[in-house]
């Protein structure tokens, strides 16, 4: 009886203004494997379906345990963790892929920084001045917590950008996951001292009016963050607060 394999057609690229091409393999398969269980494989053994042997294939992967978010890729055309993805739930051949939302570097591996300069752009941190001591912070109702909580599951793995039809090259939409980040800090009792800020922010270009309410955000984020609540709700904290900044010029 021949041995059981996996079927994978992996999407590489060697450089960042290299064209990409699609390379074949076939690994031994193994209970509980997922897809960073089968490219360790190939990194192994990097000899492709032809049996010739290639470059070993390049992603980025930190926990393994759907907490760090660096091994998002499209997998069979869906953005998913390629650690919590197994193969025994996927058709085959199993396609691999670099998500599209941003520019690719090498192979699997990404280059993020247009989540991470819309970060900086919304104010994604609980601004301190200085490092001394100042004693417990202010103590938030549970109910408040429950809520952030939810919202600071978010590990910036940039599927929800993957998923968004206004995420392009063209647009300057900042992208969900950092729009309910500033829900997340808005509500702390530290951070609401730059809420207006980062409701200024939001209210300018590449902001809240450049999101179209797909939807797809939530049906891809592996946390299940309420992205669109966030955002619906901000677009009516957005409202009340120009109406003040109208009638306190």
């Amino acid at each position: 009886m021949s041995e059981k394999t996996v079927h994978m057609k992996i999407t590489r690229q060697d450089g960042p203004f290299s064209d990409p091409y699609v390379e074949e393999f076939r690994v031994p398969w193994r209970p509980s494997m997922n897809i960073i269980s089968a490219l360790m494989e190939i990194r192994r053994n990097p000899i492709n379906i032809n049996g010739e042997e290639t470059s070993p294939v390049q992603w980025e992967s930190i926990c393994l345990e759907e907490v760090c978010g660096a091994c998002s890729m499209l997998i069979n055309g869906k953005p998913r963790q390629a650690c919590s993805t197994l193969i025994d739930s996927l058709a085959q051949p199993i396609t691999v892929e670099p998500l599209t939302s941003f520019p690719c570097e090498r192979d699997l591996i990404v280059n993020r920084e247009r989540m991470f300069d819309a970060l900086k752009k919304v104010k994604g941190w609980i601004e301190i001045d200085g490092t001394q001591d100042m004693g417990p912070g202010p103590k938030i109702a549970e109910n408040e917590r429950q809520k952030a909580y939810e919202l600071s599951k978010c590990m910036t793995c940039g599927l929800c950008f993957e998923a968004c039809p206004n995420i392009n090259q063209r647009s300057s939409f900042f992208g969900p996951a950092p729009l309910a980040q500033v829900r997340l800090f808005n509500t702390h009792p530290t951070g609401q001292m730059q809420a207006e800020e980062r409701l200024e922010q939001i209210m300018g270009e590449g902001g809240l009016t450049s999101c179209g309410n797909a939807a797809n955000c939530v049906e891809v984020c592996p946390k299940e963050i309420p992205l669109t609540q966030s955002i619906a709700l901000l677009n009516k904290e957005t409202t009340i607060y120009s109406f003040k900044r109208f009638f306190h010029k």
